[in-house]
C-alpha cells in the first residue's frame, strides 16, 4: 500500500510539473502559436512510398491502408496550433500520411462563436478533402477546438466528412471558469448554455464516431467530468488520462499513442454500433452498452 501511495503521489507530483512547464512556454511563446500551417498533401508518405518510412510507419502502411491514407486534421483551443505539432509529428511517425493542424483565426476564438469557427473549420475539411482525394478525414480537437468539431459535426452536417473525433480536455458540458470572462465565446462555454442545449439535442443517424479523452486533473474544465461526452445517439469510446493537466494533454506521450491507437483501431469496428458501460478498474475499451471507456494512469 506504502508503494502505491507514493507512486501515486510521484505520478502526480511529475504531472503537475509537466503542466507548470509547459503552461510558462505556452505563455512565452504565446504569438507564435498564431501562424497557420500550410497543408503539404504531396509529402514523403502521399503516395505510399515505403524506403523512407521507418518499420513502424511501414506496418501500419502494410497492414492498415486505410487508416494511413486518412487525412487527419488537428483542431488547436483557443489561439494556439503549436502543441499539436508534437501531436502530428508523432502520427507521422506512426505512419498516418497526411496530419495538418488546422487554425480558426485568433480572432474568431476570442471574440466570435463557437457556430462561425464550425462554419470556418467545414471549409476547411472540404479543402482537405479536394486537396487529398479524400471522402473522410480524422479530427483531433483539445479543448475549444473538440467543441467547435463536435458542433459541426452535430449541426452543420459534418458527419458525412468527419469519420472519428477525438476530443482532448474538450468542456462538453461546460466549465465554470468560463464565468471569468466576459465575453460571448465564454457564455457559450458555460454550463447550461443554448449552445450546449442544441448539442444536447437528438442527433439520429449519426456517422461520425467519438472518442473522448478527460483528465481528474484539468484545470480549465470545472468541474472535470464535464469533459466526458455522453449522448444516446452517438457512438463515444471514453479514455481517462490520470495525472495529466489541461494543457499537457496535446504533448502527453500516452495521449499521442491513445489517438493513434483509436485512429488505427476506427477503421475495423464493427457497423453496428458498440454500446458500453464506464469501468475506472479498466485499462482498454470495454464494449457491452453504449460507448467504451478505459483508463490510463501511467
Amino acid at each position: 500500500m506504502g508503494n502505491g501511495v507514493l507512486g501515486r503521489l510521484a505520478s502526480t507530483l511529475r504531472g503537475v510539473a509537466v503542466e507548470s512547464a509547459w503552461l510558462a512556454a505556452h505563455a512565452a511563446l504565446y504569438p507564435w502559436g498564431a501562424t497557420a500551417e500550410r497543408l503539404h498533401p504531396d509529402g514523403p508518405y502521399a503516395h505510399y512510398r515505403t524506403d523512407a518510412m521507418s518499420p513502424r510507419a511501414r506496418g501500419l502502411l502494410v497492414s492498415a491502408m486505410d487508416a494511413a491514407g486518412t487525412p487527419i486534421l488537428l483542431l488547436h483551443g483557443i489561439g494556439d496550433i503549436r502543441p499539436f505539432r508534437g501531436v502530428g509529428a508523432a502520427l507521422r511517425r506512426r505512419g498516418f500520411g497526411v496530419v495538418h493542424a488546422v487554425n480558426y483565426s485568433v480572432l474568431t476564438a476570442v471574440t466570435g462563436d463557437v457556430r462561425t469557427a464550425a462554419s470556418m473549420f467545414g471549409e476547411q475539411v472540404e479543402q482537405v478533402c479536394e486537396l487529398t482525394g479524400a471522402d473522410r478525414v480524422h479530427v483531433v480537437g483539445h479543448s475549444l477546438g473538440g467543441l467547435i468539431a463536435r458542433y459541426y459535426v452535430q449541426r452543420r452536417g459534418g458527419d458525412e466528412r468527419i469519420d472519428t473525433l477525438v476530443t482532448l480536455g474538450t468542456p462538453h458540458r461546460g466549465t465554470v471558469a468560463a464565468y471569468l470572462m466576459p465575453t460571448g465565446l465564454a457564455r457559450q462555454l458555460r454550463p447550461g448554455s443554448q449552445l450546449l442545449a442544441e448539442l444536447d439535442e437528438p442527433a439520429p443517424g449519426c456517422r461520425t464516431r467519438f472518442v473522448s479523452v478527460w483528465t481528474p486533473a484539468d484545470q480549465i474544465v470545472l468541474p472535470q467530468s464535464n469533459a466526458r461526452l455522453s449522448h444516446p445517439d452517438l457512438d463515444i469510446e471514453e479514455h481517462c488520462l490520470r495525472d495529466v493537466g489541461h494543457w499537457a494533454l496535446p504533448v502527453d506521450s500516452r495521449a499521442s499513442r491513445l489517438v493513434a491507437g483509436c485512429l488505427v483501431r476506427g477503421h475495423d469496428r464493427p457497423s453496428e454500433r458498440a454500446t458500453s458501460q464506464y469501468d475506472p478498474l479498466r485499462t482498454s475499451p470495454i464494449t457491452h452498452g453504449h460507448s467504451a471507456s478505459s483508463e490510463l494512469s501511467s
